[in-house]
């Protein structure tokens, strides 16, 4: 019974050293580059970085994040509602420059600690607790925005309808 486990204990050991051997780096004389785990004549040896892992969360972890969601909901339960006041759903406007200003609005107003957050096709672009938020050169284009509450970790308790818009610019190819 012990031979068999001093077996498997041995390739092991031999399958793990096989996982920190040295890398060699080689370049023969037509510029041909080889890497090998064997050493070659003129070969140096490369460091290699470790592997990154990833940790995943534990059990106890998630359930917070539960606890973590049933918050958010009640906070932003607290809110009848979110929109934008301006621009409007498929609306198309000139913008010299770009720049367009955002208005949302919530019902009631934002609570301590809270903020708007506006985000353009998919990116947060401002944060704002007075329900302005100008961005700045937006290209030409139909845009997709949208508006949420955010509280004071960043955590996003409410999220109003999104909207569509086309900025329209002035081509520096048309003179």
């Amino acid at each position: 019974m012990k031979a068999p486990l001093a077996l498997v204990t041995g390739f092991c050991l031999l399958a793990a050293a096989g996982a920190h051997a040295e890398v060699y780096r080689h370049v023969d004389a037509q510029g041909n580059v080889t890497f090998s785990d064997e050493p070659m004549q003129g070969s140096e040896t490369v460091k290699v970085k470790p592997v990154t892992t990833i940790t995943l969360p534990k059990p106890e972890v998630v359930r917070e994040t539960d606890q973590l969601r049933q918050e958010v909901q009640k906070e932003g339960a607290n809110y009848d509602s979110l929109t934008f006041v301006h621009p409007q759903n498929d609306q198309a406007f000139h913008s010299g420059s770009g720049d367009v200003t955002f208005e949302v609005r919530s019902t009631p107003g934002l609570q301590r600690g809270h903020k708007y957050e506006i985000t353009l096709d998919g990116q947060p672009v401002g944060q704002s607790s007075s329900g302005s938020v100008t961005v700045n050169n937006i290209d030409r284009g139909t845009h997709q925005a949208g508006v949420h509450i955010i509280d004071d970790q960043g955590v996003q308790v409410k999220t109003g309808p999104g909207i569509s818009f086309t900025v329209h610019r002035p081509s520096v190819l048309r003179r």
